[in-house]
């Protein structure tokens, strides 16, 4: 396998383990869970950006391309109606 697979394969899995545990934290009743596994989402979520910058610099991923005024005008006029 290579390290544009692996790589890749990682940001799949650690998306999928953030809505895991964004479920869990929405059903947690006891405080003291829900304060873990918001650790433990944050810190998923610092490991998923700094590896999302290593995969754009070196290639392995690319963004969508960045919508224009207009089409943001477009859909904030649709979300509000």
């Amino acid at each position: 396998m290579d390290e544009k697979t692996m790589v890749n394969d990682i940001l799949a899995s650690v998306k999928s383990d953030l809505t895991a545990y964004q479920t869990a934290i929405s059903e947690a009743e006891n405080m003291q869970l829900r304060q873990t596994l918001q650790q433990i989402r944050n810190n998923d979520e610092s490991f998923q950006y700094e590896l999302f910058k290593v995969a754009q610099t070196k290639g392995y991923y690319k963004p969508a391309q960045k919508a224009t005024i207009t089409e943001i005008q477009t859909v904030k006029t649709q979300l509000e109606q």
